[in-house]
């Protein structure tokens, strides 16, 4: 027995999404926030009670050892289980099985690499516990829940289905949906089919529910966001630096802006919106940085405007230039005068010359 949940965390998968970012640091690595994406959910497990944590990896999975090593760092035990093939998110947790230390009717958290989220795991774990439940979810209410599967409760929070995407409104029978973290009795996770692909949401909970098995739903109404795009990701690292996603791993106060040490910001530039500036960056004067990620070594250059974008390592954005939802890949060189827009890519390595691409009309 346990005296504490061990936590099991699925990395890869669906989070391969955001390979779109064009940057040479692999996705994972990519600082949200001043630190690797990954770090403030490690973070908030070990404020959380957690000290075991295996990383269930496959997509880039050779990246995280080097950096996290054995956890002792960040207070945690961390273990490293790759996947040979896709495993499905029902597989990946059965294939580490193996490494976790719980008694059968111990509770295991399961949290999804790519959500960012201000649950309270304390408060998941303890619902779990007194309801006597054989698994336990975080569900999350959201305005249109079309693009996510449904997860309807009765009085007491215990989940009475699982609705596929609905088509049309009658289908809309719920706003809750499944958020991506959970708690399962040990002994649950040994009833997954080994050694092939099996799906959570699609084979695992309906096959519990059909059998008769306790799933309860904790609805739960902090910060969460699904970081599957470019967007979304430069969304979430600009909440972390408001504090309106809660992280203990933020390097410094929450505010405007993040400042990185060794970063260089002139005097008359404004930093806004959850703006976050790496080490060795520069931002010359005049520059207008709005809810954007500048990473280590780039380089603003006089009265650039930039809002809700990621700048690569080591890129260089050019005077006057304007940035609206762009991805600057690592070591780019975007020329002055240019004007790149609504969800723009620019690849790593590249040069644009000055005054090339315009977005807005000539009126």
């Amino acid at each position: 027995m346990t005296s504490s949940p061990e936590a099991i965390l699925l990395v890869g998968g669906k989070g391969t999404r955001l390979r779109p970012l064009t940057v040479h640091t692999p996705k994972p690595m990519v600082p949200a926030a001043g630190v690797p994406f990954l770090t403030h959910q490690l973070a908030r497990a070990r404020a959380a009670g957690v000290e075991h944590i295996v990383l269930a990896t496959s997509y880039l999975a050779e990246v995280f050892e080097p950096y996290f090593g054995d956890g002792s760092a960040l207070g945690l035990h961390l273990e490293y289980v790759t996947e040979e093939e896709p495993l499905g998110t029902g597989g990946a947790i059965r294939n580490v099985a193996s490494r976790l230390h719980s008694g059968p009717d111990d509770p295991v958290l399961i949290f999804n690499g790519d959500i960012l989220t201000g649950l309270d795991i304390e408060a998941l774990v303890k619902t779990h516990r007194t309801s006597g439940a054989d698994v336990s979810l975080h569900l999350s209410r959201v305005e249109d829940p079309r693009a996510f599967g449904l997860v309807p409760t009765d009085a007491t929070g215990r989940v009475t289905a699982f609705l596929e995407k609905p088509q049309t409104p009658e289908e809309i029978v719920t706003d809750q949906i499944n958020a991506g973290a959970y708690v399962f009795n040990r002994s649950v996770i040994d009833t997954i089919p080994a050694g092939r692909p099996v799906s959570v949401e699609r084979e695992t909970f309906p096959g519990l529910l059909a059998a008769g098995a306790h799933l309860q739903g904790m609805v739960d109404s902090a910060y969460w966001l699904d970081l599957g795009t470019p967007q979304a990701f430069v969304r979430g690292s600009a909440d972390l630096v408001l504090g309106r996603a809660p992280s203990p791993a933020v390097p410094g106060r929450c505010g405007d802006s993040l400042v990185l040490d060794g970063a260089r910001v002139a005097p008359d530039a404004k930093l806004m919106g959850g703006t976050s500036v790496g080490a060795g960056a520069c931002v010359e004067a005049g520059a207008r940085i709005d809810g954007s990620t500048v990473l280590d070594g780039a380089v603003i250059e006089a009265g650039a405007q930039i809002r809700d974008s990621l700048i690569g390592a080591g890129a260089r954005v050019g005077a006057r230039t304007v940035l609206d939802g762009a991805v600057i890949g690592d070591h780019a060189h975007i020329g002055p005068d240019n004007e790149l827009r609504a969800g723009a890519r620019i690849w790593c390595d590249a040069r644009i010359p000055q005054g090339t691409i315009r977005f807005s009309s000539d009126q």
